[in-house]
């Protein structure tokens, strides 16, 4: 098998577990958000800092540290980043567990757009024609449902542009996947463990108190979290970034199938025509960036030619 091909499953695997998610937190709707985010935070950050200590990697890991703490620029962006995902996290969890995964897959596929505009506006990146046309459409799309519903789907926007901004965020954070969640949970861990102190001793947290399933799926949580990232860390590597965008639309299409499907989540006509708008977008998007970053391979094999 060859590395591209090996990273195509690594990649996929990942944005296919991601897109699965609602089906792991759908298990813990008798919690209350609050305590399932809590519980993320600590556990992710034990079990990836475990396994970064299992693959002998703690030097690297101090390093890094070392190196964000010297340049604070990238200190400060990495703690804001640490506390946007945070949010996002929050927000997902909410939306799985309250009867929401549309409203989710919905944020998902507005992610991208959104990311694109972030671009332009504070990285001065310019928007290709085809990039500026998805992204009206795809405004056409969220027009129609507010219209319909009366009220903007804060739930879908909220989720979009929490993890578009920690992105923005990261864009200059070079960090290895797996270390990179180790720090970001690091920075947020303090504050989790003093919520679940407050819990304590104000009330009775469900960890350790209801049954031993949910004891078991509060604490895997941290590992769901991480073992997606370190695959697709190892996706990333091996094939080119046009097949990375692409796949990216794995996740919410598996969150909408999820809830429809399995949940029977309401998906009236005016859904369907709202996410034909943004479906749309979504091609207009993914067939541009790909034929860009197909030119510019191009482009760079026969500047070496030459």
């Amino acid at each position: 098998m060859t590395e591209e091909n090996k990273g195509i499953i690594y990649a996929m695997s990942a944005y296919i577990i991601w897109g699965a998610f609602p089906l792991y937190w759908k298990l813990l709707e008798h919690v209350d958000s609050i305590e399932i985010l809590i519980n993320r935070i600590i556990w992710s950050f034990v079990f990836t800092t475990l396994f970064i200590l299992l693959i002998k990697q703690r030097k690297k890991l101090i390093e890094d540290i070392k190196s964000l703490w010297k340049n604070k620029k990238l200190f400060l962006a990495l703690l804001s980043a640490s506390l946007v995902i945070t949010c996002n996290w929050y927000l997902y969890i909410w939306a799985v567990t309250h009867d929401h995964v549309v409203d989710a897959s919905l944020g998902y596929y507005i992610n991208p757009l959104i990311t694109v505009v972030f671009g332009m506006i504070f990285f001065k990146e310019k928007l290709s024609k085809a990039q500026i046309c998805a992204v009206a459409v795809a405004f056409i799309g969220v027009m129609v449902l507010t219209i319909s519903y009366g009220q903007i789907p804060w739930v879908a926007l909220l989720i979009a542009i929490s993890f578009a901004t920690y992105s923005a965020l990261k864009k200059k954070i070079t960090l290895d996947a797996t270390r990179g969640l180790a720090i970001e949970t690091l920075f947020i861990f303090p504050i989790a463990l003093g919520f679940y102190i407050y819990l304590w001793s104000s009330s009775e947290p469900v960890l350790f108190s209801v049954n031993i399933t949910t004891d078991i799926l509060l604490i895997l949580g941290g590992i769901i979290t991480a073992v997606p990232l370190v695959l697709f860390s190892k996706g990333a590597q091996r094939i080119p970034q046009y097949l990375i965008g692409f796949f990216q639309y794995f996740t919410p299409t598996v969150a909408l199938i999820t809830g429809v499907v399995l949940y029977n989540e309401p998906f009236t006509t005016t859904d369907f025509i709202s996410f034909t708008f943004i479906w749309a977008a979504v091609i207009i998007f993914a067939t541009s960036t790909i034929t860009e970053i197909r030119k510019r391979h191009a482009a760079k094999k026969e500047a070496v030619n030459v």
